[in-house]
């Protein structure tokens, strides 16, 4: 378990982290969601131990970053953005370079690196050197790094960047074998792989709290919601003016469709259903109805309406 406890970090007249408070249970996939500066890496680099705090506390297992940093950082894997990687060393001997530096007993230092390989599908890259590796199997070997000891915590700073999408299924899946035996904490601009893969989110904006749950449990947080409505019209004005002035709807937007269709997406207050005056509108108006369907809510639609109602505060 992650404890982050009134933690702040300034620097100079800078405040990047704001007396942040948040609790990571285990067994799960977390995303750590914020804007560009919003202070996702610094509060990473704090709980890993790579900077201090300027007050308050990140638990790691109880054990205090900046008390204790050998017992709190035992407990945690780390593969940053760009992986620390070694060019001139064989996958093995970077990962028996790693396994020395964790501490790891030369006794079961080559079983374990053997077992990361494994765990990480690398087996046929074992004798290359990193400089030869593909982005995907760099960051593979990142993050057979990362679980080397089985720290019961592993963080992942943007793992899918740079990946091709066959690469990005892969590690999708690697991520969801680790959360097996691992917690798992995964910051990424990419918001459809946090939506692909996590089970919790937490945002913050501005090095403050905004927001943290299943994604369920953050749409109830919205005001909004929105229905999808496609019709039989080349003309979507008409379209837009009389299911715009339906009770309840709160703006309409035009998506596009094919030729001789109007497709619209009608933003509404959440908790509303608008679907029964929709239909009653379009038969009225002689507008055929192809599709009616409420909105599916994405991550990225949840990100935005809380990190600006954050900011509106």
């Amino acid at each position: 378990m992650i404890e982050v406890r009134d933690l702040v970090k300034r620097y100079g007249d800078h405040t990047a982290v704001d007396h942040l408070d948040f609790t990571v249970e285990d067994g799960q996939i977390y995303g750590f969601l914020g804007p560009n500066g919003a202070g996702k890496s610094t509060t990473m680099n704090i709980m890993t131990g790579y900077i201090s705090p300027t007050s308050g506390s990140v638990l790691i297992n109880g054990h205090d970053v900046t008390d204790e940093p050998e017992a709190a950082k035992a407990c945690i894997g780390y593969l940053p953005e760009v992986p620390p990687l070694y060019p001139d060393m064989t996958v093995r001997e970077y990962l028996s370079f790693a396994a020395d530096l964790k501490r790891i007993p030369k006794a079961s230092r080559e079983g374990e690196v053997d077992r990361v390989i494994q765990a990480t599908h690398i087996e046929a890259m074992e004798n290359r050197l990193t400089a030869n590796l593909s982005k995907g199997y760099r960051q593979r070997v990142g993050v057979a790094q990362a679980i080397l000891g089985s720290p019961s915590i592993i963080i992942l700073d943007e793992p899918t960047i740079g990946l091709d999408p066959t690469q990005i299924l892969e590690m999708r899946d690697l991520i969801r074998s680790l959360a097996k035996e691992h917690t798992v904490i995964i910051s990424s601009h990419i918001l459809a792989e946090i939506q692909a893969v996590c089970d919790h989110v937490l945002i913050i904006n501005r090095g403050k709290f905004v927001a943290s749950g299943t994604l369920s449990e953050l749409e109830t947080q919205m005001t909004s919601a929105s229905v999808s409505v496609t019709v039989r019209s080349a003309d979507p004005s008409p379209v837009a003016a009389v299911l715009g002035a339906i009770p309840g709807v709160e703006g309409v937007e035009t998506l596009p469709s094919p030729e001789g269709e109007t497709a619209l997406s009608l933003a509404i207050e959440k908790g509303s259903d608008i679907r029964e005056d929709v239909f009653r509108a379009c038969v009225e108006h002689g507008f055929p109805l192809l599709m009616l369907s409420a909105g599916e809510t994405s991550l990225e639609q949840v990100f935005l309406e809380l990190v600006k109602e954050a900011d509106a505060k």
